[in-house]
């Protein structure tokens, strides 16, 4: 008589959505417009940014939920410090 068969299910990737430049490039527009144009952090309007709350090296989609506004000094924080 065989034991119980433990199975284990791998959590298969998804493809993550990422859209064509000049989709992407909509997409960052609206996300500036729906911000009002000011970084989401400090309020500046210099030098913005659309960051990504989850990045795409996590599966982060390319979809206004996934995204906002933020200067390049606030964006940089975000990314450890990068200037």
């Amino acid at each position: 008589m065989q034991g119980p068969i433990n199975l284990v299910r791998l959590r298969q990737k998804q493809p993550r959505l990422k859209l064509n430049p000049e989709e992407y490039t909509l997409l960052r527009t609206r996300v500036l417009e729906r911000d009002g144009w000011r970084c989401q952090e400090c309020g500046s309007m210099e030098g913005l940014e659309v960051h990504h709350m989850k990045p795409r090296s996590r599966l982060g989609d390319d979809v206004i939920d996934n995204l906002m506004t933020l200067c390049a000094g606030c964006h940089g924080k975000c990314h450890g410090g990068r200037p």
